[in-house]
């Protein structure tokens, strides 16, 4: 995968310091912070989600 631009950005999750990648040649955008460990993966043209991981958030209900 090639990395064409990367953007410092706040956790959707935590507020903090985190990580946006658009990966062009796949199409995807990978969002990343190191601190709450949030990950969420989706495809840039249809907004899709491929892959996703955020702990204390839970599904709707338990």
């Amino acid at each position: 995968m090639r990395l064409d631009a990367k953007y410092a950005i706040r956790c959707p999750n935590c507020g903090s310091h985190a990580e946006r990648h658009h990966l062009l040649d796949s199409q995807l955008t990978r969002t990343q912070c190191p601190t709450c460990d949030y990950l969420m993966v989706t495809c840039s043209r249809t907004g899709n989600v491929i892959e996703a991981y955020s702990p204390g958030l839970y599904g709707y209900p338990h």
